[in-house]
């Protein structure tokens, strides 16, 4: 069975923890915009700030998560796990690319227009949605005011430090682009 990549979002109050077993998974904080990778059991409480957003990469479905997405990957191959956060200005877009692995994708400001083989969603804060990495994405901020999303990938280890978009159009390549990007996660993933 190939491997689930799930989100789950938690809004922990003050003496709340969370138990967690032994799981790939990288848990990004919005109030500190803050995350980390853990393979390990583990005991989380308000230490990270109320809101979180927990990715994990399991072989079975839950169906309290709010995204569940399978992913397509060579299982010969060496991966990573890279969690970044994306900030585009008020209108700004981010051309038509794919990337080099697949990913679920949290928005946590603004609002977010993504178009995918011509089918479009408006995401509103703090929805989700998935990306194959193999299908072209254009997606957009919608609202005045930037718009942020957090993602996590699991990429060809070969991509450790390094850019994993890859643009459509030979246009797009060398235009400027708006986007700016943050890397809170970059770390080699055992499969």
């Amino acid at each position: 069975m190939s491997p689930l990549l799930e989100l789950f979002q938690h809004r922990l109050t003050d003496g709340e923890t969370l138990s967690l077993d032994a799981r790939p998974r990288v848990i990004y904080s919005i109030d500190r915009n803050e995350a980390r990778f853990s393979v390990a059991p583990l005991e989380l409480g308000s230490e990270m700030g109320g809101h979180l957003l927990r990715y994990e990469i399991t072989d079975e479905l839950r169906l309290d998560s709010q995204i569940s997405a399978t992913l397509a990957l060579d299982r010969d191959g060496e991966y990573l796990v890279r969690c970044d956060r994306v900030e585009l200005p008020p209108g700004g877009i981010a051309y038509l690319h794919t990337h080099r692995g697949p990913g679920i994708r949290c928005l946590v400001q603004g609002r977010f227009r993504v178009d995918v083989n011509g089918l479009g969603q408006t995401v509103e804060r703090y929805g989700a949605w998935f990306e194959s990495g193999t299908e072209p994405v254009e997606a957009r901020a919608v609202s005045d005011e930037p718009a942020a999303f957090v993602r996590v990938m699991v990429l060809p280890r070969e991509l450790l430090g390094r850019s994993s978009i890859q643009y459509v159009r030979e246009a797009d390549r060398d235009r400027p682009k708006p986007q700016r990007y943050q890397v809170l996660v970059d770390e080699p993933l055992e499969l």
